[in-house]
């Protein structure tokens, strides 16, 4: 199949990775080009050129720092990229589009493209992206990355398709003991929604040192509340490469996990899985739905004592479970299969349709 996958624009499709979004468009079109099929991915400028890489935009987190106007900046040039990018599209032959953005305009111009178009929901709600599915009449499969967001977008779309993200559990190695020197880990954007500050407040009261991997996407946030809380017991060691933070996650006695917000997925999780570290996380959005007793611990969100509790009580979790979890749950290819076998369906319906005719999932209506 000729597949065309839009990213978004904020940072490039490449390591060291900004985040988990980065990270599953990267696998996803990787995965797919190792089947066969070609693939184009649409994406910013410093994206990995081996996924077939056509850029639209320069990254444009690179514009929202520093003068005030900069987000307005920011704004505008992703929305000119994908308005230039939809309008090609419609001159452009494609299978299938699949829509990793979290934009509103390929959503609501789905119907000006021939191909038919799936877009994953990565995210709870936001106004933004919302409007642009209440506009969208194109023919449009939605799918969402667990059944908790599934269920947090009923009121705008109907996800018919639950696809969890998954890992290369081979960039993930399993390991059977953890490093000598005992630590917590924690790792992810630091930005006030994954909750960095409650992890370092909850490691010190389970009586932990704590290592912290990276990228800091939030410079305010991380001057005012992270670095007073940083010391010889909780270290900021970067934002690894993927090889270095995979060590660092597989040496750890738990990793911890604080969304304040209702994580939609929870790579992380999964990531820790993997390498047989156990989990001690919020109970919040999508996250116990990767969990179960054998290899992670859920604590009250936002609670700074339950999660020291359930860090304790994680330490004592069976590795192998852990990694034994993730291979059953996790695994990339089991995603891949299941976007494969959508886009198969997807292809074999546009096929005896006519060009125009909507088949996309019900979009609910507004109601004051």
């Amino acid at each position: 199949m000729k597949i065309a996958i839009i990213a978004h624009l904020k940072y490039a499709i490449g390591q060291p990775f900004a985040g988990g979004l980065e990270m599953h468009t990267h696998m996803l079109a990787r995965s797919l080009r190792g089947r066969g099929h070609e693939v184009t991915l649409f994406a910013s400028t410093h994206s990995d050129p081996a996924l077939g890489v056509e850029a639209i935009c320069d990254e444009t987190s690179l514009l929202e720092t520093g003068v005030a106007e900069a987000g307005d900046v920011a704004f505008f040039r992703e929305h000119h990229a994908y308005l230039r990018l939809m309008t090609d599209l419609r001159s452009r032959s494609f299978d299938v589009i699949h829509n990793n953005s979290l934009h509103y305009l390929p959503v609501c111009m789905s119907d000006t493209v021939p191909a038919p178009m799936v877009t994953t929901l990565h995210t709870p709600p936001f106004c933004w992206l919302e409007s642009g599915i209440r506009l969208g009449r194109g023919n449009m499969r939605y799918v969402a990355v667990s059944q908790a967001t599934a269920d947090m977008w009923r009121h705008v779309a109907t996800a018919r398709h639950v696809i969890p993200n998954g890992i290369d559990l081979r960039q993930f190695p399993g390991r059977a003991r953890p490093d000598d020197d005992p630590y917590l880990v924690w790792y992810g954007r630091i930005v006030p929604e994954k909750g960095l500050d409650h992890a370092i407040d909850a490691a010190r009261m389970a009586g932990m040192a704590l290592r912290i991997a990276g990228p800091i996407s939030d410079e305010r946030y991380y001057r005012d509340v992270i670095m007073p809380r940083l010391g010889l017991d909780a270290v900021h060691v970067g934002h690894l490469a993927h090889g270095d933070l995979a060590r660092l996650v597989a040496g750890a006695r738990a990793a911890l996990c604080t969304p304040r917000w209702e994580e939609p997925y929870g790579l992380v999780v999964a990531e820790a899985l993997a390498c047989g570290t156990p989990v001690a996380a919020y109970r919040r959005g999508g996250v116990p739905g990767l969990l179960h007793a054998g290899c992670g611990v859920l604590a009250e969100p936002d609670d700074i004592a339950s999660l020291a509790e359930a860090a304790k009580a994680a330490m004592r979790l069976d590795r192998a479970a852990c990694r034994v979890h993730a291979e059953q749950h996790c695994d990339a290819e089991h995603m891949v299969d299941r976007y494969e076998a959508l886009y198969t369906e997807m292809v074999g319906t546009a096929a005896i349709m006519p060009f125009g005719t909507s088949a996309s999932m019900p979009v609910v209506a507004h109601v004051a």
